[in-house]
């Protein structure tokens, strides 16, 4: 009678902060169907709605799905977390799935089904920072030097100037290209989705950015503009050898990995060649607000957090250059 009368109070008084009965009776599993469907689908593209619905599928579901949504605790979601560093998943992974679960919970409390975030009051793994791979300058002369000649070889010197993400220079249409200016234009990617290839939104609307050519890349896309008028506007610059839209996987392995063999170069991705046109700028001595525009990322703050890696040299640089104009040396 005791614990009934307890029961009763805490749900009176939740009742009263605004959380709903109803919600009690509802597991998680039920709620993230919801939460997916309703604010997650609406505002996400669909590579990062794939990206969700896999942790969640793969790491959240099976432990905490069941379980009623508000009855969910911090200890609960530590524990998770302990399991999965057990399995050996990455703490990166981790954390990836840590911020759509606390997203989603987030939601639910302004929803009114649950009194406070429990995501909220959990220690996450500690992640050490990546060592990006890039080619240094010597590399990228060699690489030049090597996709000369090459069918792709206009598609490689985009990607190693310009800083494009894959998924954009892949679905780049004629129309997007101003070669008179020596510009590009940013604003869509391409993406396979279930019934076929679709141009979608850009990572996020700073994605969206006019990016000046280097002349000799110019020369390289005017060497392959379709002779024929009617082929040019929507018509993709970069196709595979049967016409159709490129898939990156297939031309990774196709193209990319047999092309740095060849030249013996370090087996890094096909995004690396955006690290490497960020981290070769910054070395040029270009302003990091300039390389985060052309970059297309949220602020130069998380521009010069990627690549401190560079900054070291830069201010070896920049120390050198300041003493020449305080210090006069004399001459022996």
């Amino acid at each position: 009678l005791r614990d009934a009368q307890a029961h009763l109070n805490k749900m009176l008084g939740e009742r009263d902060r605004g959380r709903k009965l109803d919600s009690s009776k509802q597991t998680l599993n039920q709620y993230l169907d919801r939460w997916l469907e309703l604010c997650a689908k609406p505002r996400l593209r669909a590579k990062s709605l794939k990206d969700y619905e896999g942790l969640l599928r793969r790491y959240v579901r099976p432990g905490l799905g069941p379980k009623a949504l508000a009855s969910i605790s911090a200890f609960d979601i530590q524990t998770l977390y302990r399991d999965l560093l057990v399995q050996r998943l990455s703490a990166r992974s981790i954390r990836y799935t840590h911020a759509v679960l606390r997203s989603a919970l987030k939601q639910a409390m302004r929803w009114n089904l649950i009194l406070s975030n429990p995501a909220d009051s959990v220690d996450l793994p500690r992640q050490d920072r990546r060592q990006i791979a890039v080619l240094n300058v010597e590399q990228a002369r060699t690489f030049v030097r090597a996709i000369s000649g090459h069918p792709y070889g206009s598609l490689f010197a985009l990607a190693l100037t310009t800083g494009m993400r894959p998924s954009e220079y892949l679905g780049l249409t004629w129309k997007d290209l101003d070669l008179d200016r020596g510009t590009v234009s940013v604003s869509h990617t391409l993406e396979w989705r279930k019934g076929g290839w679709q141009f979608a939104e850009t990572k996020r609307s700073r994605s969206r950015r006019l990016v000046k050519l280097q002349a000799w890349v110019v020369a390289l896309l005017r060497e392959q503009v379709p002779k024929l008028q009617e082929a040019l506007g929507d018509a993709l610059v970069f196709r595979a050898r049967r016409g159709g839209p490129i898939r990156e996987s297939r031309f990774v392995q196709d193209h990319f990995k047999p092309l740095l063999k060849s030249a013996e170069l370090p087996a890094i991705r096909l995004y690396d060649l955006r690290h490497t046109a960020a981290t070769i700028s910054l070395i040029a001595g270009v302003s990091p607000k300039v390389i985060s525009e052309q970059l297309g990322h949220a602020s130069v703050a998380f521009t010069l957090d990627v690549y401190s890696h560079v900054l070291p040299h830069m201010q070896d640089a920049a120390a050198e250059k300041v003493q020449a104009l305080l210090i006069e040396v004399t001459p022996e």
